[in-house]
């Protein structure tokens, strides 16, 4: 059977990622750090799932440290890499810079330097929609320019697409980056907006609206990210001939590398989103509006015809479907009795 390594596969998008792998036979490599970024405990429910799917390996350790992932591709010479692991989370950022350049700048090099030595089929690795930065125009498309990013986080994330660039002009990596739109879904990240806000909304607690609720995201549903992340897999970038590239593709020119955003190509508002919580709970929110926090973006709005022309693939699960289903894990995995209801 093939291997797949993922780095981050206790976190929201690898768990996911890790469980279709395994649902289809593959053979998962899974490598966490395990960090207390946010509860260790819901990280270590997630890993907990995946080895009773399959054949799930789970390591421990940070993708940073020297030599690590070198001897990982070695031993376990994976045919496809999906690289997840990251600090995240734009607000953070500012608080701790550090741990960004740590974890996704050097933690980036690592995996090239051991991709390099030990090459797989292809090496995917997660960017973001914050790479658009200050962009106002919309939607964002893989080719328009990028160089204005308001966070350190999405100064890192960008950066790891210019350092990938360069290791697949060098050495021939087969390398695709996704930037992903404001990603949600059942065992999602606490540090994320649809997780704080049912927490409170359910606790009868304020939520912190910011831009006074004049805001704007292409949220993506986590089934129809992992849908995107597995076609892209069979979608290998080659190094285009004659630097002669198709219109519409972000394929460089000089590498076999490619750019791919994937969202749900609907930009949906701040309040119709608290909306949708309020109907899947059956509360009503008391909405604490606040200015702008610095970093953030008014609005993303993904282009994803590249993910359709590549894969045949469009997201489209509607915001109050997904909402929906995170409010019924949240209850289910949360809930201890009837009059406790958010414990953990």
């Amino acid at each position: 059977m093939p291997t797949a390594l993922i780095t981050g596969s206790a976190g929201f998008i690898g768990y996911h990622v890790a469980a279709r792998l395994l649902n289809e036979g593959w053979r998962v490599i899974g490598l966490d750090a395990m960090t207390d970024y946010y509860d260790v405990g819901l990280k270590e429910s997630r890993h907990a799932r995946l080895a009773p799917l399959g054949d799930f390996v789970a390591e421990t350790g940070r993708v940073e440290d020297p030599g690590r992932m070198a001897d990982l591709f070695k031993r376990e010479t994976p045919e496809v890499v999906i690289h997840l692991a990251a600090q995240a989370g734009v607000r953070y950022s500012i608080e701790n810079p550090r741990s960004y350049l740590e974890s996704n700048i050097i933690g980036t090099f690592e995996i090239l330097e051991a991709a390099r030595a030990d090459p797989p089929r292809h090496l995917l690795m997660a960017s973001t929609s914050s790479a658009y930065g200050a962009n106002t125009q919309m939607p964002y498309h893989e080719t328009d320019r990028a160089d204005y990013q308001m966070s350190f986080y999405a100064a890192t994330k960008k950066s790891t697409e210019a350092m990938a660039h360069s290791y697949a002009h060098l050495y021939g990596l087969p390398t695709t980056m996704f930037r992903f739109f404001t990603v949600y879904g059942p065992w999602g990240r606490p540090d994320m907006a649809l997780f704080k806000f049912t927490d409170a909304i359910l606790r009868g607690a304020p939520i912190d609206v910011y831009n006074f609720g004049d805001m704007s995201r292409d949220f993506t549903y986590i089934d129809d990210l992992v849908e995107g992340i597995r076609l892209l897999m069979d979608a290998v970038p080659e190094r285009p001939e004659g630097g002669v590239v198709p219109d519409g593709d972000s394929l460089s020119p000089v590498a076999p590398y490619r750019v791919v955003n994937i969202g749900n190509s609907e930009p949906v508002q701040l309040t119709t989103f608290i909306e949708a919580i309020e109907a899947a709970t059956g509360l009503t929110a008391q909405r604490n509006l606040m200015p702008m926090q610095p970093g953030d973006v008014p609005a993303t709005w993904a282009d994803a015809a590249l993910l359709k022309s590549l894969t045949g693939y469009t997201p489209a699960t509607p915001v109050h479907e997904g909402v929906a289903r995170f409010v019924d894990w949240y209850r289910g995995y949360y809930l201890r009795n009837s009059s406790d209801p958010l414990v953990p």
